[in-house]
């Protein structure tokens, strides 16, 4: 996974279509994230003395992962469906 999302951003970059510094805010930004979640959850673990709590909050952010992008995919197919846009189903009745 490392690799291939690797080679997608040296491609993205040869063909100039990488933006460097949007890139480089969301590094710092999921850096930044990352060293905070891992300090808080250290002090959860302290505080609570069990380490099953990585997978309690990993659990829990999957299930709203999941929740949302259903409410999302939800919305949108509405908003399609209520502008009568095409969502890429065609008519099996209707003959070419």
């Amino acid at each position: 996974m490392v690799f291939s999302s690797s080679m997608s951003v040296v491609q993205y970059y040869l063909l100039n279509r990488f933006p460097v510094p949007y890139a480089s805010y969301f590094v710092l930004v999921a850096t930044l994230a990352a060293f905070t979640g891992q300090h808080v959850v250290r002090k959860i673990i302290a505080l609570l003395g069990r380490a099953s709590i990585i997978i309690f909050i990993l659990a829990l952010t999957i299930f709203v992962s999941a929740i949302s992008l259903g409410g999302v995919g939800i919305a949108n197919m509405v908003e399609k469906m209520a502008n009568q846009e095409y969502m890429g189903f065609e008519n099996l009745c209707h003959e070419s």
